[in-house]
Parts: C-alpha cells; structure tokens; sequence
C-alpha cells in the first residue's frame, strides 16, 4: 500500500494499492490537470530524485524540495520558548530534516495556510510522533488523506500558544488562514498566499486562483483586512523562498489593500 503524491499540486493521498482515479484539488478551478493527465509519483520515487533542501531565510529556518517539485513551496519552522510549529508543508520529509528540528526542540504543532501546501502532511506529523495538525474546518473537504493528527477548529482565532495565533482570513480559500507570530525583534505574519507577496518585496496582493489568472473581489480582501485588523507585524513571510516583505509589513498590508481595491474599482 502506497500513499501516492499527486505530481502537478503535491498532495499526498490516502494509501492504496494503485493511484487515485483524480486529484480533486487540481480539478479544482484554482488548480489545473495538465493536458496530458493527472500524474502521481511516490515518497520512495520522490526522495530518489530529489532531495530536501534547509536553510535560512530572513531568519527563518526554512525547508523546501529541490529541484523544484509541484508549485514548490517552502515551509517555515516558527521557533519559540512555548514548542515549535511547523508553517506549511512540503511533499517529503527527510532524516536530516527530522534531526535539524529535533535539535532545536521538535514540534509541537503542524499548521498549513490552505489545501495546495497540505502536501505530505501526515508524513510530517508521524516523523514527530503525531503532532496535531491544525487546519480550519471549512478545509474538510480537501483533506486527500484523513488522519487523527488532523485537527479541524470553528471560528476567526486559534491561540496554538502564547506566540502564535493561527487567523482565518478566507480569500483565496474559505478556510484560508495565516500564522501571526508575536517575537523579539519585531512580529511576523506567516501567509502562505493568503496574503501573497509579490516580486518587489514591497507589496503583496490577492488572487482568487495564481495559475487561472481569476482575481479575488473586494468583498473578500476587505474580509482579509478586517481579519487582521488590530494585529501588528513588522515582517510577512510569503510560501517560497526569498518571497518575504522585511520590514513596515503593517503598512505595506494597508496600502496594498489599498492599491488592489482601486486597481479593481471601475
């Protein structure tokens, strides 16, 4: 039995003797088949052609597959004197990866901002004994491989402990949330593309589907900024590497709210 990794989003299934018939978050409309049909790789596969990639970024320890698998997003490792959380995931989980994090005191929690970084979950969670997993309940759906580590929570605030806050900001998906970290030296806003930062490093901005080009509507990015209203930040961290706002991130947010709502105002 194998839990196979859908090669185009990433996602670990439940396991199985053969691969899954579809990929429902690909065939979703913020996701894509490809043209040649849906493909899947396994961990054993995976692991022999890549490898897991860890390293500071602004810092950060960050963790993230090399080359480039799936959309390739990296994870973040939010370190603090309360336990660890790991921010997002990625498609493989390595031994030097599982060491590296033991060494700065494990886990205590996993969290993902939303269902195209859920990736090997699981896997991540078992490698430090079955941390919980905390994803928002209006994600049920698009979790590909139930497990009891998986926590679904109700509501806009979830405190995992005295530093970190998980904030449901909806957009991009219902469920969509982002990792506010209160830390010496200047707070954090951990957003995967919730809050997506763009090239410049200077901006972020909002989309309904990246790849699909499908913008978000102004309802839900005032939704977005009403959800972190109140909350100070100095940094945003986005879901690749280098894809970080350092520095005056709450003011950043606000004029880049500003900026996409006129941009999509007639």
């Amino acid at each position: 039995m194998t839990a196979f990794i859908c090669v185009t989003c990433g996602t670990q299934f439940t396991e199985g003797a053969d691969p899954p018939a579809r990929c429902p978050i690909c065939e979703d409309e913020r996701q894509w088949v490809r043209w040649d049909g849906q493909a899947w790789t396994t961990p054993a596969e995976l692991a022999a052609s890549h490898r897991l990639e860890m390293r500071d970024d602004a810092g950060v320890l960050g963790c993230g597959i090399s080359p480039c698998f799936a959309i390739g997003q990296r994870a973040l490792l939010a370190e603090t004197p309360h336990g660890n959380v790991l921010w997002d995931c990625t498609s493989m989980v390595s031994d030097e990866a599982v060491a590296e994090i033991d060494r700065r005191g494990g886990l205590s929690a996993i969290a993902i901002s939303h269902p195209h970084f859920y990736a090997a979950m699981v896997d991540w969670s078992r490698a430090f004994g079955g941390v919980p997993i905390h994803i928002h309940e209006a994600e049920r759906q698009w979790v590909m491989r139930p497990d009891p580590a998986v926590r679904f929570w109700n509501g806009e605030r979830l405190a995992l402990n005295a530093s970190l806050t998980l904030v449901r900001c909806g957009g991009h998906f219902e469920g969509g949330q982002v990792l506010h970290w209160k830390r010496p030296g200047g707070n954090a806003l951990l957003a995967g593309d919730i809050v997506q930062v763009t090239p410049t490093r200077r901006w972020v901005s909002f989309m309904y589907s990246y790849p699909n080009h499908i913008p978000l509507n102004a309802r839900k990015v005032r939704g977005i900024e009403a959800a972190l209203a109140g909350l100070d930040f100095d940094d945003i961290y986005g879901g690749w590497w280098d894809n970080n706002v350092i520095g005056d991130g709450r003011r950043v947010f606000e004029r880049s709210v500003a900026r996409y709502l006129a941009a999509i105002t007639d």
